[in-house]
């Protein structure tokens, strides 16, 4: 079944894996005339029985977060409600029980247990991730860590260092593989990989390597991608955004090295598309733009396919990718189409999820690996949106982020979903083609493997309304997305930029290991570095 298990370490990252989960959920259809699904669900979701022998289908994964970070949501849902019960006392004198004032529950999860229509999100009232969550979770995927609280102004879990401690720390009295991915593993049949969304510029870096170290011992050869989130700097302190530069700067050294793919995913510092409107001050709204192109570009690890030719795996994508061996960096783009998706052609049938939102054509699914087409590029092709930022410029010190024109390309991923993004990935063809004939160049070696579906990214009323369409409008219907996934030499620049700002700032004990592991890697990703090709023809 080539499932995927997935990690989600911190708040951040379970503001993006709600958003990714509630993508899922809709893709589910239900009754005769539904349809099926062109998704495999059970890439992502694991069959199980509730307390009442109910069937369930929930996440594989497993959600870490800190004291509160939970929200209002419980860890034994109503589909296990027969478990809460308190334990047996043993001790029989007097007690004095201590609570917490609970959490309120939202309006949004109030009006998806009674049915009713739910309210508008906003970003003053989504508080917590849980708050627009649309799905249960099995209890064993709960795991709260009560050695830091969210938001704590006196021990805030920010440092690299705390991470890794506190990871140590866990594991020496409980060992985390065992109890808390381990009973996901064992229930895979052919597990493809892991996926693990983690902030990469806080204390979660820390937790996220050692957590991956350890990976590694058990699962040598499983395929392991890393969705590397930062947060916005827009008006953060100078110390403060040095501080996370320093973190990430310790988890690309450490990390690198030990997963197969880390893409790290930030608000560009420059202004966005016009098509993008984007409040940055709310990780709902950072992470939905994160999710539309992270879900979209993993989008072909789940299809259902009997084509094996063209299945796409964690594994053959990360070797598509990583074509010499070290470049285990990844960068991603994303570009919304602005034309509305067309409706559906025939009997004009619509299609709803689970919860009741239209999907887009699912039962009309399809998608082909266009990387034998004639005009291999040599470039990055750039969209609208880059969240592949590394360094930035930080109060007067200049980091070079490297030329995307000029970046020379070793292997990319371009995927368009929906229609309007597959015409327009179709004319760009045409005119590559065009070239090749009007110039009389010869056929070059593939970089650049297209893959397409007719499926659109949908637009659940649980994701903030952060697409405009050429007019400035709300975009609320499902939108053709395209998306480059590429490995390419503007990380060496990145990455020495990078190096450069914060090795002064980093301990005199790290400070060689660190510097001198962060100059090895920028140097996989040298331009030329593999002479003697006949088709690196970019100038430098």
């Amino acid at each position: 079944m080539h499932e995927i298990i997935t990690l989600q370490l911190g708040q951040q990252s379970n503001y993006l894996a709600t958003h990714f989960w509630n993508t899922q959920e809709s893709y589910f259809t239900f009754g005769d005339d539904a349809g099926e699904s062109p998704i495999n669900h059970d890439v992502h979701f694991r069959p199980g029985l509730g307390a009442d022998g109910t069937e369930t289908f929930m996440p594989r994964t497993v959600i870490y977060d800190l004291k509160g970070g939970f929200g209002s949501m419980r860890k034994i849902n109503a589909l296990y409600e027969d478990q809460d019960s308190e334990p047996a006392a043993l001790w029989n004198g007097k007690t004095v029980v201590q609570k917490q004032q609970p959490i309120d529950i939202s309006a949004y999860q109030e009006s998806l247990d009674t049915g009713a229509a739910p309210p508008e999100l906003t970003t003053s009232n989504v508080r917590y991730w849980s708050d627009f969550s649309r799905v249960f979770y099995h209890p064993r995927s709960i795991v709260q860590l009560n050695e830091y609280e969210l938001g704590s102004t006196l021990m805030p879990f920010e440092k690299w260092s705390m991470g890794e401690e506190l990871f140590a720390s866990l594991d020496k009295d409980h060992d985390l593989l065992d109890r808390d991915l381990r009973p996901f593993v064992e229930e895979a049949d052919q597990m493809q990989g892991v996926q693990i969304m983690a902030g990469i510029d806080d204390a979660w870096g820390g937790f996220a390597a050692k957590y991956v170290e350890r990976m590694r011992d058990e699962y040598g050869k499983t395929p392991i991608w890393l969705w590397g989130l930062q947060e916005p700097n827009a008006g953060v302190p100078k110390e403060k955004r040095l501080l996370r530069l320093t973190n990430k700067a310790r988890s690309i050294a450490e990390l690198s090295s030990q997963v197969s793919l880390l893409i790290p995913l930030s608000i560009p510092s420059r202004s966005l598309a016009s098509s993008v409107v984007l409040d940055q001050s709310s990780a709902w709204n950072v992470t939905a733009l994160f999710n539309a192109a992270m879900e979209s570009t993993s989008l072909y690890t789940r299809l259902k396919s009997d084509d094996r030719a063209n299945a796409l795996t964690m594994g053959s994508i990360t070797d598509m990718l990583n074509v010499f061996g070290k470049q285990t960096i990844a960068n991603l783009q994303m570009s919304p189409v602005d034309e509305p998706a067309p409706a559906a052609e025939g009997t004009g049938m619509q299609i709803l999820s689970g919860r009741g939102e239209l999907v887009s054509r699912l039962n009309e699914m399809s998608y082909e690996d266009q990387s034998d087409t004639a005009g291999g590029q040599n470039r990055v092709e750039p969209l609208d949106v880059d969240l592949s930022s590394l360094a930035e410029n930080l109060g007067g010190i200049a980091v070079r982020g490297g030329s995307r024109k000029k970046a020379h390309l070793f292997s990319q991923l371009e995927t368009a979903r929906g229609e309007d993004a597959i015409n327009a990935l179709s004319r760009e063809e045409d005119d590559e083609a065009n070239d090749e004939d009007r110039y009389g160049r010869a056929q070059r070696r593939q970089k650049s493997h297209r893959y397409q579906s007719t499926l659109a990214y949908p637009m659940l009323d649980s994701y903030p309304r952060i697409f405009r369409d050429k007019e400035g409008a709300l975009r609320r219907d499902p939108i053709s997305m395209r998306t480059v996934l590429s490995t390419d030499s503007s990380v060496m620049t990145r990455l020495r930029g990078l190096r450069t700002t914060v090795v002064r700032s980093i301990g005199l004990e790290d400070r060689e290991d660190i510097g001198n592991e962060l100059a090895e890697v920028a140097e996989a990703y040298k331009e030329g570095w593999s002479s003697g090709s006949d088709d690196d023809d970019d100038d430098d």
